[in-house]
């Protein structure tokens, strides 16, 4: 008789827990959660948004949510490192799938996507979600807003992503340009780590560049990063070009010069301070990938996130 410890995705019948499943086998949903469109009383839901008609450069992050949830498969029922906790033993947590975009209609993509967030954040405390290129985290933000008011923005990054924007267009370069003169982020509490790139305004942001992160022991840039913050809610995303090449090649602009994922692991690690409201890993776009090296990335970067917050839940209920 087949058993129901394989596939938990759908057979699971409870949101939190985990069980041994092969990790070159089983239904693929992020961290062998349950998938499910019922996210009342969960801790997290992590939603894909298969998006990549906004790129400048390469297309192909349609794919990462796909690719990020396989590579998550190697995250099996062992504590997680570093954590050294089961992260699903009192934290409940979906995967919700993906946002149903049309593709042959792009300029209905920044209303659903901000929709269905608003819909998920409406009914979870803490929404994780998948890209996509960076454009998706623009209407994202709007519904993180719309809950909690205007949001200090940690951003990693090679690229500012403040270019012009006259409000209409689909683009990657420009939605923190945008959150700014919106309202929705505040430059005051705002910080971009990686950069390596220039762009015409910096809209007020500090920026930690691609040479200062070199530089800079993670301990410094977590601190830069709590100081800059001040305790406020805050919205974390994360472009995997954030990433040097060598760690990240599946990705639509990659810029040379960028940090080891170790060392960005290492800060994202020591961010456990901050008031963290929602999170996201975006640009992943597996066909310039080598052997999964950036979805295992990405989807380490989503799994720290979740780390954190399991550890945020156990000092509150301690």
């Amino acid at each position: 008789m087949p058993s129901d410890a394989i596939d938990r995705a759908f057979t699971a019948r409870r949101n939190i827990g985990s069980e041994a499943e092969p990790t070159y086998a089983g239904a693929l949903s992020f961290l062998r959660r349950r998938f499910s469109k019922d996210v009342a009383n969960t801790d997290a839901v992590v939603w894909g948004i298969p998006f990549d008609a906004a790129v400048s450069n390469r297309p192909g992050a349609r794919f990462g949510p796909q690719a990020i949830r396989r590579a998550s498969a190697i995250f099996d029922v062992d504590p997680q490192y570093p954590f050294g906790i089961d992260l699903f033993e009192s934290m409940a947590i979906v995967d919700y799938g993906d946002c149903l975009l049309d593709y042959g209609n792009h300029q209905e993509t920044p209303a659903t996507i901000e929709r269905e967030a608003t819909h998920l954040l409406a009914q979870t405390d803490f929404l994780l979600s998948l890209g996509g290129d960076h454009f998706v985290t623009w209407p994202i933000l709007k519904a993180h807003a719309a809950k909690h008011g205007p949001l200090a923005l940690v951003q990693f990054d090679a690229h500012q992503d403040t270019w012009f924007d006259d409000d209409k267009r689909i683009d990657h370069g420009s939605f923190v340009a945008r959150a700014v003169r919106a309202g929705i982020i505040d430059p005051e509490r705002s910080i971009q780590i990686g950069i390596r790139t220039h762009a015409p305004d910096d809209f007020g942001l500090k920026i930690i560049y691609g040479h200062e992160v070199e530089e800079m022991h993670p301990d410094e840039i977590a601190a830069a990063i709590e100081q800059r913050t001040g305790g406020h809610k805050t919205y974390l995303t994360f472009d995997i070009d954030c990433l040097d090449p060598a760690y990240a090649p599946g990705t639509g602009t990659p810029v040379a010069g960028g940090p080891s994922s170790a060392k960005m692991l290492s800060v994202l690690r020591k961010l456990g301070g901050l008031n963290v409201v929602g999170a996201d890993v975006v640009e992943v776009a597996p066909a310039y990938d080598h052997a999964d090296v950036t979805a295992i990335a990405g989807a380490t970067v989503a799994m720290y996130y979740l780390g954190l917050l399991a550890e945020k839940k156990r000092r509150l209920s301690a």
